[in-house]
């Protein structure tokens, strides 16, 4: 099949073609087929499969790229045992994602620090990612830092429609936004603007009656929470945090063994880290 094919000129057919797969594996494909005796219905049928797939995995390390995803953090490893509140089997039915985010519909994940709010949030994210959806992971304070520079230069709207392209936008640690005018303005701008057109998942620390901490005018406040919560899928994780728990199951796991060197003065060292990001 390949001795009387031009291989260069097949080369640039393809590259104008637009089949870099293709163009790149080719003509071990074509051995192969030439080994099995393949007809040539297959042949072609296997290129497309390898074009297609080659394709799906670019724009899947695309899209992981441009998520901006906290590392290690998984449905598998998150553990719902502990956060009875959460039931698994609805969260992998928005993993699915195919009716909320075609609405426009948010999730809320509140409850106090180190609850597992991020891990999920990121987790979710992912899994999205990995069905082919588009999504971005901010901390919402440096968010709110890049829109607030884009207002000083009058390219605010540029920068919130830009936003658009992420069918999920989640914002972590909501209540660490300075209360400053400027800044909670164009969070509530961006609230305004994806207001049932794209999704936000939020995380936040504090109760919805605490979010005047966050945006200094109550009517301000008021407006922000009823277009988040219209629509909207809402997680209260109230579990001790992670971290605290870890802490103490290592201090009772330790209890009443003798120390390896004998030391006058007690020092310890940083915990190791766990998985689960303060939130």
């Amino acid at each position: 099949m390949t001795e009387s094919i031009d291989a260069s000129r097949l080369t640039l057919m393809l590259n104008d073609l637009r089949l870099p797969a293709i163009k790149q594996d080719w003509l071990g494909f074509a051995d192969r087929a030439d080994k099995e005796s393949w007809p040539a219905a297959r042949f072609l049928a296997k290129l497309a499969e390898h074009e297609i797939a080659e394709r799906d995995r670019r724009r899947l390390a695309r899209h992981l790229a441009e998520a901006q995803l906290p590392p290690g953090k998984t449905l598998d490893s998150f553990d719902f045992d502990v956060v009875p509140m959460v039931s698994k089997a609805h969260v992998l039915a928005i993993c699915a994602g195919d009716s909320w985010l075609e609405k426009g519909a948010n999730l809320l994940l509140i409850g106090g620090p180190g609850g597992g709010k991020t891990h999920l949030a990121s987790a979710i994210g992912l899994a999205l990612v990995e069905n082919g959806w588009r999504v971005l992971f901010a901390r919402t304070s440096d968010l709110v830092q890049r829109l607030q520079l884009a207002r000083r230069e009058l390219a605010l709207e540029a920068a919130i429609n830009r936003l658009d392209r992420f069918h999920l936008l989640i914002l972590d640690d909501l209540a660490y936004v300075s209360k400053d005018q400027a800044e909670t303005s164009v969070l509530f701008e961006l609230i305004s603007a994806r207001y049932e057109r794209r999704s936000t998942l939020i995380t936040a620390n504090q109760p919805f009656g605490a979010w005047g901490k966050v945006f200094p005018d109550p009517a301000m406040t008021l407006a922000a929470v009823d277009r988040l919560v219209h629509h909207a899928t809402i997680f209260e994780i109230n579990v001790d945090s992670f971290r605290r728990r870890a802490a103490i199951e290592r201090k009772q796991k330790h209890a009443g063994r003798p120390q390896n060197y004998a030391t006058t003065k007690d020092i310890s060292g940083p915990a190791p880290r766990d998985n689960h990001t303060a939130t």
